[in-house]
């Protein structure tokens, strides 16, 4: 029936009536009301019985909401539409017929076109784009507890509850985008929002600053979230470190104790070596007075 009605409207041989939508996409938040604006003119003053309003769907031609005969006609209305739709009645005759879109959903985005009758009639179609902020960033990596300098960590940043998809883009401490070793992966829930996943593979510094920067171009809107990685998490767990710390004092000690034992023993070794060697020269002595004493006998008695 809206469709005859609408070939009717269309059918009408008459100077078009001056009707004016947005030229920009009219940008609606996610859950909240949106008003999709629709003005005419070019009549003179009448009566709202004979006027006639329709707004559908530009490419399904799906009824969205119609008005005629002064009252709702909602009985072709898109399923999805109902209870969720209205004009704002009190100022039709001013040229307003402008529709309030409550809840709006992502399925809602699309192009709109407004049809309005009143003797004559006119026409355009606005586009109406849907946008959900994401949640704040989360950077997240590990495991901490076996990570060392020059290992290769994934960071990963993750966001939910965002529409469209949106731009994600890592930076490093001094502000230079990391492009390589990264990837994202944008999935849609049951109701169109999206959740972000982006994963960017470094190979570990100490002390290193990276971050995660979403942003959404139709909101306008931007978010970071930075992660650092100090050297202090990074060397040892504490565990290792006591060990370590505690096998280094033990080996300290037994090289004081091996130079000990070799210093003495490198001293009685001296020791006795120095007793050999005057044991050695008394013995000469005493052989060389023996054989002067059996000399100087010898010679006596000739």
């Amino acid at each position: 029936m809206l469709a005859l009605l609408l070939c009717a409207v269309l059918a009408v041989h008459a100077d078009a009536l001056d009707v004016r939508v947005p030229v920009t996409p009219a940008v609606a938040l996610f859950g909240s009301d949106a008003v999709l604006n629709c003005s005419f003119s070019g009549v003179s003053e009448f009566n709202l019985s004979d006027l006639s309003v329709f707004w559908q769907l530009s490419d399904t031609k799906r009824a969205v909401h119609s008005f005629w005969q002064s009252r709702d006609q909602l009985s072709d209305q898109e399923e999805r539409f109902s209870n969720r739709t209205s004009l704002f009645q009190d100022q039709l005759v001013s040229g307003n017929a402008s529709l309030l879109l409550r809840r709006v959903r992502v399925a809602d985005e699309g192009s709109y076109s407004c049809f309005v009758r009143v003797q004559t009639y006119g026409s355009a179609a606005m586009l109406m784009q849907v946008a959900a902020p994401f949640s704040k960033p989360l950077v997240t990596w590990g495991p901490d507890s076996a990570l060392k300098p020059g290992d290769a960590v994934a960071l990963s940043c993750v966001a939910y509850g965002g529409y469209p998809e949106a731009e994600v883009l890592w930076q490093d401490g001094a502000g230079h985008n990391l492009t390589d070793n990264v990837t994202v992966s944008q999935v849609a829930n049951e109701e169109g929002l999206f959740s972000v996943k982006s994963v960017l593979t470094v190979i570990l510094e100490p002390s290193s600053t990276y971050s995660c920067r979403l942003s959404q171009p139709l909101l306008g809107e931007e978010a970071q979230a930075s992660v650092t990685i100090s050297a202090q998490g990074l060397v040892f767990p504490p565990l290792a470190l006591w060990l370590t710390v505690a096998l280094a004092v033990c080996l300290l000690a037994l090289l004081v104790a091996l130079a000990v034992v070799c210093r003495r023993k490198i001293r009685e070794s001296c020791e006795e070596m120095r007793a050999g060697e005057e044991h050695i020269l008394a013995t000469q002595d005493f052989l060389t007075n023996k054989r002067m004493f059996q000399w100087s006998f010898l010679m006596d008695t000739m």
